[in-house]
């Protein structure tokens, strides 16, 4: 299947490892001209000639702290300054840390709602200039968490504000709908990171049992109907999706990959 996205670029956030690298080399497989960045400038300049060496796109590693507003500014700015145009905004952040809601102070909930809540304003509102350009689509790499917050007692940072920019994109989603830009969110479950590692550590701290014990309880109880923890690629792939022209009449839509583990009907 055509996606349309070869010789598109699209800027992906937060892409040294994890989820965002993973959509960076999925773009890249497809075709598209990759922007991406990291606050670490050994990580994303590996990343970044890993991406090209295995899918021969060109890539443009950028460092950049998200939580800062001229650091999300710079990265946009450089990518333009490379390729001149902008088709495709991933907004991805690395998560809050785990914490219950006594164990927090201030600071906490500061330095998350300017990573993940503003990193996501900036970024956007730095983009859109160029999306009402090219028509092109902002999505959102967030967390099933937003649906069914309850079964993440430890993760109310990320509960609570990845909230908000789901309800920022569904209000963009409608607004912008007239200059031709879709706007939407893919939500991953219990995906492979290292992430999720330190979730699950901190789950198994918390519960007197190991990591592994965590996730051997996901995946052989039923809480994830498929039994298994998903693949990066699975996930980057969904987000591929959405973002191409096979998905063109798709926005305002928070699509789960979490292999069912969600119960909610919507």
């Amino acid at each position: 299947m055509d996606l349309g996205l070869n010789d598109k670029v699209v800027f992906v956030a937060a892409a040294s490892k994890g989820l965002g690298r993973a959509i960076a080399e999925e773009f890249g497989r497809e075709g598209a001209k990759v922007v991406m960045c990291s606050r670490d400038e050994a990580a994303i300049s590996k990343a970044a000639r890993e991406i090209a060496e295995a899918t021969k796109a060109e890539t443009l590693p950028i460092v950049a702290d998200l939580s800062k507003k001229e650091d999300c500014e710079r990265f946009i700015t450089t990518g333009l300054e490379k390729f001149g145009r902008l088709d495709v905004l991933v907004v991805n952040a690395g998560g809050p840390p785990p914490g219950r809601f006594e164990e927090l102070d201030e600071a906490a909930w500061d330095k998350a709602y300017q990573l993940t809540l503003m990193s996501a304003v900036r970024l956007t509102k730095q983009a859109l200039p160029e999306l009402r350009k090219t028509k092109g689509n902002v999505v959102f790499s967030t967390s099933t968490s937003v649906r069914q917050p309850t079964q993440y007692l430890n993760l109310i940072l990320s509960n609570a504000i990845r909230a908000a920019v789901h309800g920022m994109l569904k209000t963009l989603s409608k607004d912008l709908a007239k200059d031709g830009i879709r706007v939407n969110a893919v939500q991953p479950g219990r995906i492979a990171t290292d992430r999720l590692i330190q979730l699950d550590t901190d789950t198994a701290k918390r519960t007197g049992r190991t990591a592994e014990e965590v996730r051997r309880e996901y995946e052989t109880s039923g809480m994830i109907p498929l039994g298994r923890y998903g693949d990066p690629k699975e996930y980057a792939a969904a987000v591929v999706f959405i973002a191409s022209q096979r998905a063109s009449y798709i926005t305002g839509v928070s699509l789960q990959v979490d292999g069912g583990m969600l119960q909610a009907m919507f």
